[in-house]
Order: structure tokens, then sequence, then C-alpha cells
């Protein structure tokens, strides 16, 4: 007999997208899942038969499915992850909503800020999660304690420096839609959505921002089929952002950067004293961990709840685990007690909106 959330602490999860081929539910939800007693994989679902049974044996989930939408009309399902291209998502999650289920998706909720607004309002009492994963890293967390307590005094100044491999001038035939403008999934709604979103975590909302914008790459060549693809999209970031915590924020987004030579830093400068988080891992600040350093004594961050690797991941996604594991442990904490200190598909629009803002600050050459 299956357990019934109603009357159990286990969650019974539906993966939408979990293929073992270059997936990254495989490489990130998949470990975080089996790292918590809380949660059980109980079914996968793909657009094939074939991949989504190799899925299912693969990752040790109960069932599979080759129609995702079944997966969604379920009733044994109580949270329904939506880990597929950005333009699928609307489809799915509002299906997945009408179903009563729980939804976490991955970041961004959707290609333009209308959907995403859309998916937000259709949400109501449902508990929700986004991707923004890289706020809840233990380090984040702790280094946003530090100035909510005041211990680095008035804030004067922060710097952040990020990198990514991806929206660089080579890419794969796969991922060539990362580069069009009506998928919603580029440069800017990623790579930068998650940075900023670190930024706010640890100094608060960014209330005005100034930002230029590059397309430094615009033909980009598919490895595995020698063809050239027309980039639509930016792929390199400057900007300087005021927040609500009062400090200013220089910033600058590099694509297209060498796993040798990733990086990821946020320096804050306060009147008394000063803390860093860095990282170093290729695709970005929100996949790996983050190490905290500062001027002012503080507590070690909390352990991850989840460090391994999903069974079919590609070794650079070592570590990927980590910060989406705490997505699934705060969603499980919420589901549990009927609280919402989750960021859900609220804060999605919130960061859509952010990103439009940057969008139209580059376009008009004025702060927003």
């Amino acid at each position: 007999m299956e357990l019934n959330i109603m009357s159990s602490s286990v969650i019974r999860v539906g993966i939408i997208g979990a293929d073992t081929k270059a997936s990254w539910a495989g490489a990130s939800h998949i470990p975080a899942l089996a790292a918590q007693p809380e949660f059980v994989l109980a079914a996968v679902a793909t657009r094939r038969e074939e991949s989504a049974r190799s899925a299912a044996e693969t990752f040790g989930a109960r069932r599979w499915f080759a129609d995702p939408f079944e997966l969604l009309r379920d009733p044994s399902i109580d949270l329904v992850t939506v880990a597929v291209k950005v333009p699928a998502h609307r489809e799915l999650v509002l299906a997945a909503l009408a179903a009563n289920k729980a939804v976490y998706a991955e970041s961004p909720l959707g290609a333009t800020v209308a959907q995403t607004e859309e998916m937000a309002d259709a949400a109501g009492s449902l508990h929700t999660a986004i991707g923004l994963q890289g706020r809840l890293n233990p380090s984040v967390r702790r280094a946003a304690e530090i100035i909510a307590e005041g211990r680095l005094g008035r804030l004067l100044s922060a710097r952040v420096a990020a990198t990514t491999f991806g929206n660089g001038p080579e890419s794969v035939s796969a991922y060539e839609y990362f580069d069009k403008t009506a998928a919603g999934a580029g440069f800017l709604p990623i790579a930068a959505g998650h940075v900023l979103d670190v930024v706010e975590a640890v100094l608060g909302d960014i209330t005005e921002i100034d930002a230029r914008t590059e397309l430094l790459w615009p033909q980009v060549k598919l490895v595995d089929t020698g063809a050239i693809s027309l980039r639509e999209v930016p792929d390199h970031l400057d900007a300087i952002a005021k927040t609500s915590s009062g400090a200013p924020v220089g910033l600058q987004i590099l694509a297209g950067v060498s796993a040798t030579d990733a990086h990821f830093s946020l320096d804050v400068r306060g009147s008394d004293g000063w803390l860093k988080l860095t990282g170093s891992h290729p695709a970005g600040v929100q996949v790996g961990d983050l190490a905290l350093s500062s001027s002012v004594d503080f507590a070690a961050p909390d352990s991850p709840v989840a460090t391994g690797t999903g069974p079919t991941a590609a070794e650079i996604w070592t570590g990927a685990s980590i910060n989406v594991g705490e997505v699934y442990a705060s969603l499980a904490r919420d589901i549990a007690n009927g609280t919402y200190h989750t960021r859900g598909f609220g804060h999605a629009v919130h960061n859509s909106r952010l990103i439009a803002r940057v969008e139209q600050a580059s376009r008009t050459g004025l702060r927003q």
C-alpha cells in the first residue's frame, strides 16, 4: 500500500524530465531526494517510453510514464518536479496545479514575465518551489545572517564577479534553444537570474539597477553537428545596483569561461568588517558549494543535507545536489508544518521582473 502524505511524513515525488542522458534532474534532483528520507521517488516521466523506463530503472523510481500528463493525474503523486526545457514549463505547471499538486519548477519558471505571473496566480495556496537554489546554500544563508544582524556595521559597498561555462562561442544542438529569444532561457534569465538572486539573498532586494549587456558571440558553433547557429540574446552583463540594505553593488558576469577559470565571488565591505563568498563551479553560483570567510567571527555554515551525485551524471555536475537538496528540505518542512517559507512562484515573478528591468536598463540606457 502507498503511504498517504496526510498520514505520513513521506512525500511522493514525480519528476518530469528525469532522463538518464545529460539531465539536470538526474544530476541534482535525483541525489537530492535520495539523501532525504522525507521523500520517495514515486515516478518519472519523459516523452518516450524507452527513456522513461530506463530512467525509472536507473534512478529507482516506482513507476514511469511516457506521457507526463499521466503522471500529473496520478493520485499517488504529492509533489511534481518540472525539470524540462523552459518553453514546456507553462503547460505542465498549470496542469500540475490544476491537479492540486505541490510543484517544484526549475528557473526561469516562464518564458516571459506574463507566463510567470500566470503560473504564480494559478498556484493559490498550493506549495510551490522555484529553482533559484543558490540562495539556500548554507554559506549564503550564514552570510545573510551576519549582515542582517548588523555585524559588518554600515554597509559601504559590494562587488560581484561571476562566470559560467555556458553561453560561449561553442555549444551543442540540444542546447541551441538557449540562444533563441522566444525560449526565455538565455544568459540573462539563467546565469544572471541566479547571480542576482544570490545578491538579493545576502544584501536585500535590488531597488535600482543600471545595466549594460553585450552579444559577444553572435555566431555559435554547434560542435556535435558542425553547424553555425545565430545567437539572438546577450551573453555578457555589467551592472551597478543599489540594494535595500543600502549597499551599492558592482557586478560582472562572464560567459564561455573554461572550467579551469571558473570563479564566483561576492565581496561585501562594511564600516566594521567584511565578508566574502567564493565558489568555482563551472556552471555558476547556483551549482556546487560556496565558501564563506569574514573578518568577524561566525558559526560554521550548516552541513548540506545532500552531497551525492546522480548515477548517470557527468563529472562536471558533481555538487549539483547540494543547493537543490536545501530547496527540497525547506519544502518538506513547509508541507509538514503548513508553512510557506520556501521561495515559490511568487518569488519567480520577482526574479523575472528583475531580469526584465536589467533588459530595459540595457536597452534604454536608463537606470531602472
